[in-house]
């Protein structure tokens, strides 16, 4: 089935263009959620001036969400969970325990569909991709370590808030004062 999309779909295409798709997609969720028509003749005459509206579209969407991805990329979150002695996890984080740590450290609101992840079931670094928009996404840092050992998140953010006000410090010792 040939499907003229009218919105941006996710690892499908951007609004305006024409996709070849399985039937039950197209019939059972491009069609019925109006994410496309039906790629006919009138509906092929149309697609410019939808790629066109769409862009401008997409243009103020990235726009009024890309203070959103300047806050939420490379944040680092941190995670206890019980492990077994090889890393392996009892449980596993997933993508709803990432929106809900984002929402907790930044407020930003995400929904587990828009985040990139399998759940994990090791310790260590994972990698979380956010997809806010079809051009804005911003890549999380997620840090899985032992429950009741030391969160290494918040060790390296107290580490740089040393490290920063040490400098501040020798800065200071290092300006005279000047005397007027």
């Amino acid at each position: 089935m040939k499907v003229l999309l009218l919105k941006d779909v996710y690892k499908l295409g951007r609004a305006g263009e024409i996709k070849k798709v399985a039937d039950g997609f197209g019939r059972n969720f491009l069609l019925p959620q109006g994410m496309a028509l039906l790629a006919t003749a009138g509906n092929i005459r149309q697609a410019e001036h939808i790629r066109v509206d769409a862009s401008k579209k997409r243009a103020v969407l990235n726009n009024e969400m890309g203070s959103v991805a300047e806050l939420i990329n490379g944040i680092a979150l941190g995670f206890g969970s019980k492990a077994g002695e090889t890393g392996k996890l009892y449980g596993s984080i997933t993508a709803q325990d990432v929106a809900n740590a984002l929402k907790a450290k930044t407020g930003v609101d995400i929904k587990r569909q828009q985040i990139d992840l399998q759940p994990i079931r090791t310790l260590g670094e994972h990698k979380a991709h956010i997809r806010l928009t079809m051009d804005l996404i911003p890549e999380v840092k997620v840090v899985v370590f032992r429950e009741g050992e030391a969160n290494p998140v918040e060790e390296a953010a107290k580490a740089a808030a040393k490290a920063a006000a040490k400098a501040a410090e020798a800065a200071a010792v290092k300006t005279p004062a000047v005397e007027a």
